[in-house]
């Protein structure tokens, strides 16, 4: 005969047992804020209190050298949102995003889905393919600007040897956002790609056994079984994707400055300008907190349309 189990409600516990527990819990509560306190100490520093500092600059008519700046209301933002060149840079980020971002879900997607099989060298061709992301982003830059320059780039050699006359892509505006766009994609396709690999090994192999069984072919399990068990990991993915997008500077301001023109000139470009060239620093912390609001909207954008419960 199976001797039974008494389960003790908690209030049953003795009180000194009971006392124990709670010493115990609150010592696990009190170690985990400690080791959480260097990053909440740094968070607090380096973003909350300058963020927080910058939504109250963009009230006012701050300027270097003004020691008590006055209010000035939503003047900075009217200034901002009727200026012809920031609703330039909108758009030409906007275009980025737009341009990049289907790309960087379905390159780093298809590459993930072939490197999660049983392939020779796997291991090699996913550090390969990450190894870009570990640059910067000024050593990126200038490795696509020289591959791209009409003089002495090689892309350009090969074409001409080729008997193709291909024009300049950095100084030509209908293809110098294009440019950014193929840098930025290879510059960060595998680290997108390591994300949907993990997505991809936490989906359970007797699905794709299951759909097997019952006819499916592999790409009827990608449709039924894949795409819809990452959709936690899509959402992640994009919704980060877009955030860099948004914030995209570093590959603009080195491979063309912003131009042809204002070709290419986006937002966080307009802000440092603004603030640190022009040194208005009141009107890039309205322009930066107007970039903060559309990043907001195009995040829960996609957290309606994408959400939703996972079942394995």
């Amino acid at each position: 005969m199976t001797p039974s189990v008494i389960v003790r409600p908690i209030d049953a516990v003795p009180p000194a047992a009971r006392r124990a527990m709670i010493a115990v819990q609150r010592r696990e509560a009190w170690s985990a804020y400690a080791l959480l306190a260097p990053y909440l100490v740094a968070f607090l520093a380096f973003m909350v209190v300058p963020s927080s500092y910058g939504l109250f600059l963009s009230f006012t008519d701050f300027r270097l050298g003004i020691a008590h700046p006055h209010w000035t209301g939503l003047s900075n933002f009217a200034y901002v949102l009727t200026d012809p060149l920031f609703r330039t840079t909108v758009t030409n980020t906007i275009v980025f995003v737009l341009e990049s971002t289907p790309a960087l879900i379905v390159i780093p997607l298809a590459l993930a889905v072939v490197l999660n099989q049983r392939l020779p060298f796997r291991a090699f061709f996913r550090g390969a393919f990450f190894l870009p992301f570990t640059l910067s982003v000024t050593v990126v830059s200038i490795c696509w600007w020289w591959l791209l320059d009409p003089n002495f780039g090689p892309v350009y050699f090969y074409l001409k040897e080729l008997g193709l006359h291909p024009r300049s892509w950095i100084s030509t505006p209908a293809l110098a956002m294009a440019a950014v766009v193929i840098a930025t994609v290879w510059w960060t396709a595998g680290y997108n790609m390591v994300l949907f690999l993990a997505g991809l090994q936490e989906i359970p192999f007797h699905l794709y056994e299951a759909a097997r069984i019952d006819g499916a072919g592999g790409w009827r399990q990608f449709w039924t079984v894949t795409l819809p068990l990452l959709r936690p990991t899509t959402l992640f993915v994009i919704v980060i994707q877009l955030i860099a997008s948004f914030q995209v500077f570093g590959q603009v301001y080195v491979m063309t400055n912003g131009g042809p023109g204002n070709g290419t000139r986006t937002v966080i470009q307009y802000v440092y300008e603004t603030a640190f060239v022009q040194l208005q620093m009141s009107e890039g912390a309205a322009a930066a907190w107007v970039l903060f609001v559309m990043i907001l909207a195009f995040s829960l954008a996609q957290f309606k349309l994408l959400s939703g419960h996972t079942e394995y």
